[in-house]
């Protein structure tokens, strides 16, 4: 089975660069005077690499968070992080000028950065066995800045309001490599960290008592994780908007193939995350409507179901 999901996973990453909209003769790919030269190499192969790696970012993120939380709903995004950056995002393009409307960018990275400072300032008041304090705050400030957006949402004009509806649906359009580094850094770098602690993780999912008696600095350890975890996801959806459920579904599926401890599926969670965001690019830019679909729609429609999924399952087996 684990063997069957990995051919099947090289066949998606070898085939995407070369299916899209516009078809693509791949004898002329190395011939830099073509059409094909220009689209493959600055179009789509740098498209399939963004798709992998802030997939990857989400669903290990998402890994890291129901580990640290001890709970499997949630994600990435339930700090708030997304929505801090999501907003900074719709204020730089309301009131930047046309011609600087590219720093959009910065805002989204700054809005997450703000988020990530708050969150440090209210975890210094709590114990580290109070995570689901945290994740409260974090889900009252995804509220504020939802309602904040909507203000902003109503203060654009028409081309404003339609650059914001298309980020929040989030979006894999780029151009050349200069975009995808630092998603590509950021990726490893949270890769990194997280294998930095793997043994702390397995002992504190196991239980804090236990930790604590393992001499590992709980309070520490969490916030080092879901710093590095957030800092990565405002990178990703600086460059390529808010992108929900990755960080919810991969860690679940894995879980199921590989059946084993969560430090153990750190690289099989990294690297099929960046595989589904691959796949969910592939078929919402080849469905034939008028326009690509949003990626962060085919992903709701991938991962909404499968949320209900997962609560009602946790309902049946809580009795």
């Amino acid at each position: 089975m684990k063997l069957l999901i990995f051919i099947i996973s090289l066949i998606v990453l070898a085939v995407a660069p070369f299916v899209g909209e516009t078809p693509l003769e791949t004898g002329k790919i190395l011939d830099a005077s073509a059409m094909e030269y220009l689209l493959f190499w600055d179009l789509r192969v740098p498209r399939v690499l963004v798709a992998f790696f802030s997939g990857a970012i989400l669903a290990l993120g998402g890994l890291v968070f129901q580990v640290v939380f001890r709970n499997s709903l949630t994600t990435p995004f339930t700090l708030g992080v997304s929505s801090g950056a999501t907003l900074a995002t719709a204020v730089g393009i309301i009131f930047l000028p046309p011609s600087l409307i590219a720093l959009s960018s910065l805002f989204s990275f700054a809005g997450a950065f703000l988020t990530i400072l708050l969150l440090f300032l209210f975890a210094r008041t709590l114990r580290a066995e109070q995570t689901n304090s945290l994740l409260l705050i974090g889900i009252a400030l995804s509220f504020f800045y939802s309602a904040a957006l909507m203000v902003v949402y109503y203060l654009s004009d028409l081309e404003q309001s339609y650059s914001i509806l298309r980020f929040t649906m989030g979006s894999l359009n780029i151009v050349g490599f200069y975009n995808l580094t630092p998603v590509i850094v950021a990726a490893l770098l949270l890769l990194a960290v997280v294998l930095r602690y793997k043994k702390e993780l397995k002992l504190i999912l196991t239980s804090y008592e236990n930790a604590f008696l393992k001499g590992i600095e709980i309070k520490k350890i969490n916030l080092i994780l879901l710093l590095a975890v957030s800092l990565s996801v405002g990178v990703s959806v600086s460059v390529v908007g808010p992108i929900g459920f990755i960080g919810l579904v991969i860690p679940h599926v894995i879980r199921l193939v590989y059946k084993k401890s969560s430090e153990k599926l750190i690289v099989p969670v990294f690297y099929y995350g960046g595989v589904f965001l691959v796949l969910c690019d592939l078929i919402g830019r080849n469905l034939g409507a008028v326009s690509e679909v949003p990626i962060g729609v085919v992903t709701s429609f991938i991962g909404g179901p499968f949320f209900i999924y997962i609560i009602l399952k946790r309902k049946k087996s809580h009795g």
